[in-house]
């Protein structure tokens, strides 16, 4: 990977590269990306962990949140998920629908990662229901939901950094052969213009990452929904959130074998590397691609708002060594005040459909 990206640099103009390519080098090259690479990436084994990977609870309350919301607006059973990682939640929302659910399901994943295709197909291998895409643009004429976990945050930023009252933008280059970063004053206009219509200032010495890709992600999904709800659970800040002074240096971060590097630049390819997402911007920009906004709302909300409480009522195990004990345990992480749902988000936003508002829970 170093050498693909020491030569991708000095063939680029002024041997420079923005950090929105160096990302999506370092995470989606088809040879060298560190999502393609056969590795694990997800669990105690990997680099970081995600709601659906604690427990099943996750996916099998969505299973149930999603039949509710089906039924109450008319919507086929048609659930799609972008970038299903190991395929643990896709499995635990199946489960749920077969055991519980009276419908016939169609599940699509959007997966871009050979390796992550490979682990879904030997854990969903008995889901018939289940099919595959490569890419949002696979999708046609989709009516249903379209759901992602953790997808816009993993998505190419471009970095930029106010110093001595000047934008600059930070890109990449060589210096001993080693990946160095080096600020240039800023020219790039959608960045210019992310930043106008955002109303997003940067104080003296604060840096700030600009999702351009996000636009790109949502008008495919926009334009591959006839019908139906997009939920985007994900972890970010409000435009007014990122003003708070602890976010001066911004979110880009590195996670290897479960630990924080604040510099991306080492060893790429080999661990995860992701930023906070714009939660305006993907509302405002959602709008303007036909997506109306209906709600955000902090995950554990989202959880007790979808009846998480009754999975503890009718699981009930005093026995905390049960098997029931563990899940009960696992339930109570995700609603607990400073547990990993604290974190998240969850927006919901909507197409085609009339009084959603009113029809989203049970009640």
């Amino acid at each position: 990977m170093i050498t693909y990206l020491q030569n991708l640099i000095l063939k680029s103009p002024n041997q420079l590269i923005s950090y929105a390519d160096f990302i999506a080098t370092a995470l989606y090259h088809p040879e060298f990306g560190y999502y393609m690479t056969e590795k694990q990436k997800i669990g105690r084994q990997g680099d970081f962990i995600t709601t659906s990977n604690i427990s099943d609870v996750y996916g099998r309350l969505m299973a149930k949140w999603f039949s509710v919301v089906c039924k109450k607006n008319n919507l086929p059973p048609n659930f799609c998920e972008i970038g299903a990682g190991n395929g643990r939640f896709a499995k635990a929302f199946l489960q749920e629908w077969t055991e519980k659910i009276n419908m016939p399901l169609q599940y699509l994943i959007i997966e871009t990662s050979p390796y992550h295709r490979k682990l879904q197909s030997e854990v969903l291998n008995s889901y018939p229901s289940v099919r595959q895409m490569n890419d949002v643009t696979d999708l046609k004429s989709f009516e249903g939901i379209i759901f992602s976990n953790e997808l816009f945050d993993a998505l190419p930023v471009h970095v930029i950094e106010k110093e001595n009252g000047t934008l600059n933008e930070i890109m990449v280059g060589l210096k001993n052969q080693q990946l160095v970063e080096h600020k240039i004053p800023l020219a790039n206009q959608d960045i210019l213009s992310f930043l106008e219509k955002n109303q997003s200032t940067l104080h003296e010495g604060q840096r700030m990452e600009i999702p351009l890709a996000m636009d790109v992600i949502l008008k495919q999904i926009s334009s591959s929904l006839t019908r139906g709800i997009v939920v985007t659970a994900d972890y970010g800040y409000t435009t007014e959130e990122w003003q708070d002074p602890r976010r001066s240096r911004g979110s880009l971060r590195g996670y290897y074998q479960h630990k924080m590097i604040d510099n991306v630049l080492v060893n790429p390819g080999e661990m995860d590397i992701t930023t906070h997402i714009h939660f305006d911007h993907l509302i405002k920009k959602g709008e303007q691609f036909d997506l109306q906004f209906i709600t955000k709302l902090r995950q554990d909300e989202f959880l007790l708002k979808a009846g998480i409480l009754k999975e503890l009522e009718d699981h009930y195990d005093p026995n905390p060594f049960s098997e029931i004990g563990r899940r009960n345990r696992a339930i109570r992480s995700l609603i607990m005040p400073g547990g990993i749902s604290s974190f998240f988000q969850i927006v919901i936003q909507q197409k085609g459909l009339v009084e959603i508002t009113t029809h989203l829970f049970e009640g």
